[in-house]
């Protein structure tokens, strides 16, 4: 926390002492409590600053001892069996060469738009072919 965020919290804690039974309106203790923070000394400021260095070694502290026993990303095995691909994606690795060629300056997103709505006009029957082959892959 920094020097400013002690210095509210004391006051929001000598506050409640004071007055246990008045609800605090955010807006105007804010008001006050900034009002007071620019008008007080760097003596007076000093306190609230060495409470914020303190916090901050022991914040630094944790986050070593919490990184430290974290562990890491695994690494992905390199040798590990490939997932099969799925019917959608043995359609667009067919078509894809072929509007890449008719459509030299198309963008890889406009491509793939262009792929998904030739696989949605496509019947049930033509489908297949590519179904198929995704169920052999899987099998394998």
């Amino acid at each position: 926390m920094s020097a400013y965020a002690f210095f509210v919290q004391t006051c929001r804690e000598g506050h409640k002492k004071k007055n246990p039974e008045v609800p605090v309106n955010f807006a105007e203790f804010s008001k006050k409590c900034s009002e007071r923070w620019k008008t007080m000394s760097g003596k007076e400021k000093s306190k609230f600053d060495e409470m914020a260095k303190a916090d901050k070694v022991h914040y630094d502290q944790e986050m070593k001892d919490y990184r430290s026993a974290k562990g890491g990303k695994k690494k992905k095995d390199p040798n590990a069996p490939k997932r099969p691909p799925s019917g959608f994606f043995l359609f667009c690795s067919e078509f894809h060469p072929k509007i890449k060629s008719t459509n030299p300056g198309v963008s890889f997103g406009d491509v793939a738009k262009k792929l998904g709505e030739m696989r949605n006009n496509l019947s049930d029957s033509e489908k297949q072919p590519y179904i198929n082959k995704a169920a052999e892959a899987e099998e394998v």
